[in-house]
């Protein structure tokens, strides 16, 4: 077995596994996989990740795919924003003819 790399907590070393194992690779974790304690920070948290030398190489085109997806993802849509509803398109028209108003004034007198 070859140190493929380590990750910060159990989840993203499950992920990472789960990623592995769908593109026919074997992965071991080792580390703080099942601690009571559930750190996620530090030295603590790490978890190695361990494929078998054969499958290393493809292991690491593996990686190199996780991270240009993560480069090229497209951001989350936040999910505070609501679509304009009518308050706004009230204000808004107010607006607009309150603006317009003096303008319509001169042009007519």
């Amino acid at each position: 077995m070859e140190q493929l790399t380590s990750v910060c907590g159990s989840f993203e070393a499950r992920v990472l596994a789960a990623r592995l194992y769908d593109e026919g690779i074997d992965a071991e974790l080792r580390g703080a996989l099942d601690s009571p304690y559930g750190f996620t920070l530090g030295e603590m948290a790490r978890i190695d990740v361990y494929v078998p030398t054969d499958q290393a190489r493809d292991a690491q085109f593996v990686l190199l795919a996780i991270e240009v997806d993560a480069a090229t993802e497209l951001p989350e849509p936040r999910y505070g924003a609501r679509p304009l509803t009518w308050p706004f398109w009230i204000v808004l028209i107010t607006v607009v003819v309150a603006a317009l108003s003096p303008i319509a004034h001169f042009l007519t007198h």
